[in-house]
């Protein structure tokens, strides 16, 4: 009988906004990821490809501007919006959304789809509450208010720019207000992918031409003479070319640390937190499939992804191990790069529900264990050897303060200068790797390299 019942509610969320709303409403109870949930989602219904490009800008850009819709809602929701049930506020995000960001989409129709789902799930009652606050928004678009900002900044731009206020705060001390909304604004474009070329396979100009055939429109990364930006978020898995190993989805940002890290065919290289893989395909492919990788992560099934990607692209210098990269141990590397595990807070306009996830305790907490990797990075380049720490997060606490704190305890190693290895526009002051999304126009990141003296 239960089971009989959870068929027929799943069967209610059919059709784009239906499974939209599933996916929203499993992140709202679970601790699933997004991505993973929406992935799923996309493989397993038969979805043509305009309607799978429909459900990713629905449940990205609802998640991206949850902050806004939520003050809207509120409202004009009678009782607190933010104690309904998740499905009934995802119903009206989804609505709300369409409403605000999607011109293609009449308004009348988003209304009427979402009350029409309410009913179903939730009865007439629900659906009349839920079609009386969307039709009153509606009558209001124009004059819709936000938080004073000459009152409270923070609360007008968390709000507006939809981030949580705490994170606006910590932004607003370090950057100033104008930087600050322009990161804002960054982190709420709509992604695109990015590429890099396997130059094993081909060249930049071959392959230029080969998204030119298939009539993906592109241009050339702004550091990385190997990477393409293409113009849309597209599904590519499924491409010849990428299955064949012509390329790799990577930022710019992430190929920063390993032309960083700069390894030399023959060399013997250490990758930890390494799946899925993506600058383990680049550090081999820059060594030429020669010398040694040995490509350490602490989950299984992420080895697996690892093991496939270096299938695909032909590399078979790479050794994975399964294995907590604070406790591995071997013999001394001449290279070592540390992706090590952060916040994230560099990817947002990819990853939106990272946002809303963490908070500023995940961020004193995960430096604990980012000192505890690069300490045991540290202990495998040999004399001579270099170390690359990296992250694909802003926050000093694990960036530079890592590093100042690192060499503070171990002064056999000293920092090598980024501007040596790569253009200047990506390195700071101290010689980091620094981008910010408002900026350089790719995620934010940070790496640093070291080299050991004695």
């Amino acid at each position: 009988m239960i089971n009989s019942q959870v068929h027929s509610v799943n069967n209610l969320y059919t059709g784009v906004r239906g499974l939209a709303i599933k996916v929203l409403s499993r992140v709202e109870r679970t601790d699933a990821y997004l991505d993973r949930l929406l992935d799923y989602e996309l493989r397993t219904n038969d979805l043509n490809p305009p309607d799978k490009a429909l459900l990713y800008e629905i449940v990205h850009g609802v998640t991206r501007w949850m902050g806004r819709l939520d003050w809207i809602l509120s409202g004009f929701y009678k009782g607190q919006f933010s104690k309904a049930l998740p499905i009934l506020k995802n119903s009206l995000r989804v609505a709300l959304y369409q409403i605000m960001f999607l011109d293609k989409i009449p308004e009348y129709a988003a209304v009427n789809e979402a009350v029409d789902f309410i009913k179903k799930l939730q009865g007439q009652k629900p659906a009349d509450i839920s079609n009386a606050v969307l039709r009153n928004i509606l009558r209001s678009k124009a004059n819709l208010r936000y938080p004073d900002p000459q009152e409270n900044l923070i609360g007008y731009i968390a709000t507006y720019y939809s981030h949580p206020a705490w994170m606006v705060k910590r932004w607003l001390a370090r950057y100033g207000k104008e930087a600050t909304e322009q990161l804002l604004i960054a982190n709420n474009e709509r992604p695109y992918n990015t590429l890099r070329v396997n130059l094993m396979k081909t060249t930049v100009e071959e392959f230029s031409q080969l998204l030119n055939s298939v009539g993906l429109k592109h241009h050339h990364g702004k550091f990385l003479p190997d990477f393409f930006h293409l113009h849309s978020m597209i599904n590519l898995n499924s491409w010849q070319y990428f299955l064949e190993g012509y390329c790799t989805i990577q930022d710019e940002s992430q190929g920063l640390a390993c032309r960083l890290l700069d390894p030399k065919p023959g060399d013997r290289v250490l990758d930890l937190c390494a799946a899925p893989g993506g600058k383990t395909a680049y550090l081999g492919q820059l060594m030429q499939n020669e010398g040694e990788i040995v490509a350490v992560d602490v989950f299984e099934a992420r080895s697996k992804l690892l093991k496939q990607t270096m299938k695909r692209v032909n590399l078979t210098n790479v050794t994975t191990v399964v294995q907590d990269a604070s406790q591995f141990e071997d013999e001394p590397f001449d290279c070592v790069l540390a992706d090590v595990p952060c916040s994230g807070f560099g990817t947002l306009s990819k990853k939106p529900d990272i946002k809303w996830r963490k908070e500023l305790l995940d961020i004193q907490q995960i430096t604990l264990l980012q000192m505890k990797i690069l300490e045991r990075a540290a202990s495998l380049v040999k004399p001579g050897g270099k170390l690359v720490y990296s992250t694909c997060t802003i926050e000093p606490e694990e960036n530079e303060d890592i590093i100042f704190r690192f060499l503070s305890k171990y002064p056999d190693f000293k920092i090598i200068r980024a501007d040596e290895t790569l253009p200047g526009d990506v390195v700071d002051e101290h010689g980091f790797v620094r981008t910010l999304p408002h900026i350089h126009k790719i995620d934010g990141a940070f790496a640093s390299k070291l080299v050991r003296i004695k």
